[in-house]
């Protein structure tokens, strides 16, 4: 399996048997040592901060949510349970704004 920054995926996380949502950030890579993704979870918590991006409303979204940077995980590929969207390029070049801040890039 390889992702796509940008694709969206369930992932289950063993919380209280809680899917979440997480956002694919990392650089689509078919030679990657590790079968791992790098992505951003999703909340409907928004606290104002520069770490958190509203996203547009989409059909797979049942309310207004947020890509929260500072949840930056590496997810093992297995991990990923069905596509359930994709945001647009615009979209991800403000995650990827939001993660050079946090990173301090």
């Amino acid at each position: 399996m390889t992702t796509e920054p940008g694709e969206v995926y369930r992932v289950d996380l063993g919380m209280a048997a809680k899917m979440r949502y997480f956002v694919v950030v990392s650089r689509h890579d078919d030679t990657a040592p590790r079968a791992l993704s790098l992505c951003v979870p999703i909340t409907t918590q928004n606290r104002g901060s520069k770490y958190e991006v509203e996203l547009p409303r989409v059909r797979f979204l049942r309310e207004q949510s947020f890509a929260n940077v500072q949840g930056l995980q590496a997810i093992q590929h297995h991990e990923l349970s069905g596509l359930v969207g994709r945001f647009s390029p615009a979209t991800m070049e403000t995650i990827k704004e939001a993660l050079r801040f946090s990173m301090d890039l």
